[in-house]
């Protein structure tokens, strides 16, 4: 391996190991982008994919038999690649997740002598750890470095005795860039989390509701799939909402551009959070923001600066929140340039030194001593 500096990431050879899409998504969309920024930056990129079609398609209508069918593939992928690269750089999530992928690639990386890197990104932390804490501390330490997205990851596992350090995720401003000012009149609301109790979409079609009676021409797209759709379509169906609220599934990165352009605002509804992307996609986009104060949503925005933060499952506050804004031209505008300057903290520029940095440490064995700290 050449010698790379924390800005040149030339000869580093690299598995990526990761959710990729299709389906696109918050870790997905990560893990391909991550994948492309690190190969432009003079790195050799192997990606293990943790959500590979089954093969045989039926396989994956069996629940137990389609774990089989992935895991065992998985496995025999990890310890081939782990042959070939420098360093294993694992994304990381909560529950079965954890076990059936993060760990493994850890304890595979651990018997070939390569160095982990494990880049914990999910939520729901908290409560995973509190039933899981001995378990996952326990492959933490054979991995040579915990980076989490936000500061409020980083609390979380330090309270479960595990040091962490921040390396952001990261906003491609080309791709996602801004819209033009706000005319009042026919506003347009985008909600783009996955359809799931977790991120309480319907709160969102609620503050939609309260929205629409101030500003009856008003739309909202629901951009994202899941269990709840079938009941979130019923109750727009029922409020006589159909032709105001748009379900689009969910959209590739392109898609997703063009909806924030065409977006005056960005609701944010979920119950538990960490760095979500649609926040940061929509300050790029030049999109003002309302959003729930959960986990570490208050880590990444200020209320009343960058975003309008509001209690969970709250939608009065929502959309109290909502119409302050598209009653007010000035503060939108405000608002919506104040989220473009905080996007551009998490441009590729600015976290490629951070993520370099933290391989240096873990190829000279210089982060696992730190790794804990109780």
């Amino acid at each position: 391996m050449e010698t790379y500096s924390p800005t040149n990431l030339s000869g580093l050879r690299i598995a990526l190991v990761g959710p990729l899409p299709p389906p696109s998504g918050g870790m997905a969309n990560q893990t391909q982008q991550l994948g492309e920024l690190l190969s432009g930056a003079g790195a050799t990129v192997l990606t293990v994919q943790v959500n590979a079609p089954y093969r045989p398609a039926w396989v994956g209508r069996i629940p137990v038999l389609r774990a089989l069918f992935r895991l065992i593939p998985y496995l025999l992928a990890l310890w081939r690649t782990a042959g070939r690269v420098d360093l294993f750089h694992i994304m990381a999530n909560s529950g079965w997740a954890w076990h059936l992928f993060a760990a493994p690639a850890v304890w595979v990386a651990r018997t070939r002598g390569v160095a982990a890197v494990v880049n914990y990104r999910g939520g729901e932390a908290e409560p995973f750890l509190r039933r899981a804490g001995p378990v996952v501390r326990f492959t933490m330490h054979r991995s040579a470095a915990l980076i989490v997205p936000s500061g409020f990851l980083q609390d979380v596992f330090a309270r479960f005795g595990m040091a962490a350090y921040i390396v952001p995720n990261i906003i491609n401003l080309d791709r996602f860039q801004p819209r033009g000012p706000y005319t009042p009149g026919q506003p347009h609301l985008v909600v783009a989390r996955n359809l799931e109790p977790l991120y309480d979409n319907l709160t969102a079609i609620r503050a939609f509701q309260m929205v629409r009676q101030h500003h009856p021409q008003a739309r909202l797209t629901v951009a994202g799939s899941g269990p709840q759709a079938a009941e979130l379509q019923r109750y727009v169906q029922d409020q006589n909402l159909a032709e105001a609220v748009h379900f689009t599934g969910r959209l590739d990165r392109a898609a997703m551009a063009d909806l924030y352009r065409s977006a005056d605002l960005m609701l944010n509804p979920s119950l538990a959070d960490n760095m979500p992307n649609s926040v940061l996609e929509s300050w790029a986009s030049g999109v003002p923001v309302v959003s729930t104060n959960v986990g570490g949503v208050p880590y990444l925005a200020q209320d009343g600066v960058t975003a309008s933060l509001v209690p969970p499952s709250d939608p009065q506050a929502m959309a109290r929140a909502c119409l302050a804004l598209l009653a007010d031209p000035q503060l939108w505008q405000r608002r919506a340039q104040a989220g473009l300057q905080q996007a551009r903290r998490y441009t590729w520029t600015h976290v490629q030194p951070v993520l370099a940095g933290q391989y240096q440490l873990a190829l000279k064995g210089a982060w696992n001593a730190s790794l804990h700290t109780q």
